[in-house]
């Protein structure tokens, strides 16, 4: 027989508020808006960078901030979290948790970053190193070495629990 025409039907996509487009941010402030009602669990924002994004994930109801630059990866001339954890942590208060990530890779890398005020730190880097050359047990030896060296730290700042990291532990005004 002779081959046919076969007529494709397809349907438009629906609109998608949150496309990525020219102009347009990866995310809308509208997202965590919308997805908050749905969610169970506590819902985070990642990658904020600025006092007036930790302001603006309050008035949205975000349940915890991660000041995150990727790892450097997005923007190579971008600032570094710590250079920023001080005006993020300062613009929240207490009211939500405030997580860092990005280059934290010994123990005085974390005692750091509890100085400027971070609640947690994550330690991805560090502990795929170990995975990767010993698995689980290599994960879990250098999170113990980086454990050992920010104890060690602690002693050598005078503080004998997390409770008594501060601020003046570190200097951040250079010229």
């Amino acid at each position: 027989g002779r081959p046919r025409e076969v007529t494709r039907r397809t349907r438009p996509n629906p609109p998608n508020p949150y496309r990525v487009g020219a102009g347009r941010l990866w995310y809308e402030w509208k997202l965590f808006d919308d997805l908050k009602p749905m969610c169970q669990v506590p819902m985070l924002a990642k990658g904020i960078l600025t006092g007036e994004g930790a302001k603006k994930c309050l008035e949205h109801g975000v349940d915890g901030i991660i000041v995150s630059n990727h790892g450097g990866r997005s923007l190579d001339y971008g600032p570094s979290t710590l250079e920023v954890l001080e005006e993020v942590v300062d613009a929240v208060g207490d009211q939500i948790p405030v997580i860092i990530d990005s280059g934290f890779r010994r123990g005085t890398d974390v005692l750091k970053a509890l100085a400027l005020g971070a609640d947690a730190v994550c330690l991805g880097r560090a502990s795929r190193w170990g995975l990767g050359a010993f698995g689980e047990p290599g994960a879990q030896k250098v999170i113990e070495m980086i454990n050992a060296e920010l104890r060690q730290a602690m002693a050598s700042v005078g503080a004998a629990t997390l409770a008594d990291i501060n601020r003046t532990m570190v200097k951040t005004n250079f010229p």
